[in-house]
């Protein structure tokens, strides 16, 4: 009896379906929770420190809510390059305020002040 391939190996050409793909960039991820360490170490700005101190009173880990920050680092810089316009942290604080709900990945979300 012939052996069957796979969808994938019949279609060696093909993009990954979604289950198929990788879940994350590595060196993406590490870099945008190397942008969230030295927010906290500098604390600027300081509502990264209040964050991630509520995250925990709140009942996350240090490194749960660590990862909730970098959603926000992350929602920030996909907001600052659709829309061309420079960082907003007045957009960027009002994110993190609203940690644990995700970040609304839209630009123009949260438009308040440019910094």
């Amino acid at each position: 009896m012939p052996r069957r391939r796979s969808a994938r190996a019949a279609r060696p050409n093909s993009q990954p379906r979604p289950s198929e793909s990788p879940a994350a960039n590595p060196e993406l991820h590490a870099a945008i929770l190397a942008v969230v360490d030295a927010q906290l170490e500098t604390r600027q700005p300081a509502e990264t420190w209040a964050t991630l101190e509520r995250l925990v009173a709140a009942g996350y880990t240090a490194e749960g809510a660590r990862q909730l920050i970098a959603t926000t680092v992350a929602a920030e810089i996909f907001a600052v390059m659709a829309s061309r316009q420079p960082y907003n942290q007045a957009r960027y604080i009002a994110a993190l305020k609203r940690l644990p709900q995700p970040p609304d990945r839209a630009p123009d979300a949260d438009p308040g002040g440019e910094s």
